[in-house]
């Protein structure tokens, strides 16, 4: 089943940029990324060999993770509960119910469709396609800063999962927060529970994703003036799926926006004063000569 749902996410994301980059990058630039593609890779390659390295370093912490959070034992899911039960509080005479509990009053097979939909395949073309567009953009700052941005989340975000462990709502409050996702759409709990643990919740990596490629593309505004509006609203799609879902409490949410910001603060800090990346450029020159050149 497993393969089933990597293959139908690599169809459905392969369609959405194929789309994306007739809709919003268009057929000149991508025929000029065809002729200096290799001194654009040239140019970005150190920095895609640090994201393949923090990659490889996720995956091995996701894995080993879960035990040492238990060594460690900071279980903030109590507190994490009860400040969310806060969040609605000003809107309510007596007792607020948590923002979960009140997402999920208005839920609709619809509604489910949709932010099962944008969970899955809209937060993968969302984090996908700023690569694609950026690439094919003569100035090689706009990718680095989203590598570095991307980096920066996971490390920062599986760090906290180490240090933390934190229960979904879907786990502590059974009885009230349905795991919509799970109960309609059974198999895509096979693609979550391969690279996620119930204890990773804080803060939510989906958030701070998704808000990272939305401040970036407001960065790129005047280059991608189209795509914009279309990352806001996917991006915001992708916040509310979380909760909606029953995945992740607000608090979650909260700092995950958090991460967001910063993490393409620490993007932006990282172009302003690039490291030099010697052995890496070395390696991406020998690279470079290897490649095709395109026949004129």
């Amino acid at each position: 089943m497993l393969g089933i749902v990597l293959t139908q996410l690599l169809l459905v994301v392969t369609l959405l940029l194929a789309a994306g980059a007739a809709l919003f990058i268009g057929r000149d630039r991508l025929q000029q990324t065809r002729t200096e593609y290799r001194t654009r890779l040239t140019s970005i390659s150190p920095y895609m060999g640090l994201l393949g390295i923090v990659l490889v370093a996720n995956k091995v912490a996701r894995d080993i993770g879960p035990d040492i959070s238990w060594v460690i034992g900071w279980n903030i899911t109590p507190y994490i509960h009860e400040l969310d039960g806060l969040l609605l509080a000003p809107f309510y005479r007596g007792q607020a119910p948590q923002v979960v509990v009140w997402l999920q009053s208005m839920a609709t097979p619809e509604l489910t469709l949709y932010f099962t939909s944008i969970y899955v395949y809209g937060y993968v073309f969302l984090l996908a396609f700023p690569v694609v567009a950026y690439f094919a953009l003569p100035d090689p700052r706009p990718l680095r800063r989203t590598i570095v941005a991307y980096g920066a989340n996971y490390v920062i975000g599986v760090t906290c999962y180490i240090v933390f462990i934190a229960y979904g709502p879907r786990n502590l409050l059974s009885e009230s927060v349905e795991g919509l996702m799970f109960s309609h759409h059974s198999q895509y709990q096979f693609l979550t529970t391969a690279i996620n643990s119930e204890t990773n919740v804080f803060p939510s990596l989906h958030t701070s994703m998704a808000v990272t490629a939305l401040v970036l593309a407001w960065t790129t505004h005047d280059e991608y003036p189209r795509w914009t509006p279309v990352a806001a609203l996917l991006a915001s799609s992708v916040v509310v799926a979380t909760m909606y879902l029953g995945i992740h409490w607000a608090t979650d949410v909260i700092f995950g926006i958090l991460l967001g910001v910063v993490s393409v603060k620490i993007g932006q800090r990282m172009e302003e004063n690039p490291p030099e990346f010697v052995r890496l450029r070395r390696w991406s020159r020998s690279l470079q000569n290897l490649m095709p050149t395109r026949a004129k």
